[in-house]
């Protein structure tokens, strides 16, 4: 299809720029934390099992933040975190390989990386715990299968977060083997974000596939809004770290972990 024509000019430039990008070299190999296990371990522990994002910069953000990702990702999880997604996308969002290589090292609970993946060969830069894959993004370059790609990602030992927006990209992901799937309530091609987004895709998802709701989530509402929905985890952005250098990122996670316990709501930026 002409994607051009379907995608936000934003999120287009993405897409182009992953198109260009190589891959590693040496093919990865991962023994990954398990995804699954972090969520029934915080779960159990009475907190929301959370993805925290940490985001230097984005297309839709005013600014950059310059923290040491290693000191975010401390924070992060000293405020609940059961996991954490670092972007390695470098030319929209500020991100690098290095910069999980150094997170994954310094924590241990899981980490994804949060990138867009298109060919094979770029699975292999960095071992992470999860990698992503997007629905709309493979369907719009239409070079790997969907299918192929998940294989390829789980013989190097990979767990995969199949990221979807609708009702048929959910059944692409479940047709393709996907058993961690996200919803994302950001749509591709207005970049408009509607929670209502995930609450009516949400029954499309079969028991037994992991479920995170993903984008627009930015107070405790929301994660209870999120999870009465059917939500197993929540992937969440810039109500832990927008780009306002004196945001507590501690407290923002404690306080969306804990979402049964007042605290000081931020102001909400980009997702």
């Amino acid at each position: 299809m002409d994607d051009s024509e379907e995608i936000d000019p934003a999120v287009q430039s993405i897409l182009d720029a992953a198109r260009e990008r190589g891959g590693g070299g040496d093919r990865v190999s991962v023994s990954p934390r398990s995804l699954s296990d972090a969520f029934d371990a915080v779960a159990a522990d009475g907190r929301t099992p959370v993805i925290a994002e940490i985001k230097p910069t984005s297309p839709t953000a005013d600014g950059e933040r310059t923290d040491d990702p290693v000191d975010l990702a401390r924070q992060m999880v000293e405020g609940g975190a059961a996991a954490l997604s670092v972007l390695t996308e470098p030319d929209h969002f500020g991100g690098s390989a290095a910069a999980l290589e150094r997170v994954r090292d310094a924590v241990d609970v899981p980490v994804l990386r949060k990138d867009f993946i298109l060919h094979e060969d770029q699975l292999d830069v960095v071992e992470a715990d999860v990698v992503l894959l997007i629905v709309r993004f493979l369907e719009a370059d239409g070079t790997d299968d969907l299918a192929d790609l998940l294989t390829a990602a789980r013989e190097r030992g990979f767990q995969v977060l199949v990221e979807a927006h609708t009702p048929a990209e959910v059944e692409t992901a479940l047709e393709a083997g996907a058993d961690i799937i996200g919803v994302n309530n950001r749509d591709l091609a207005e970049l408009d974000v509607d929670l209502g987004t995930f609450e009516s895709v949400a029954p499309d998802v079969p028991e037994g596939v992991t479920l995170i709701a993903e984008s627009g989530i930015q107070t405790a509402d929301d994660v209870t809004r999120m999870c009465d929905a059917g939500a197993d985890a929540l992937l969440i952005g810039s109500a832990i770290m927008d780009h306002d250098a004196a945001t507590d990122v501690e407290a923002n996670t404690r306080r969306l972990t804990r979402a049964d316990t007042d605290a000081v709501e931020t102001t909400p930026t980009d997702t």
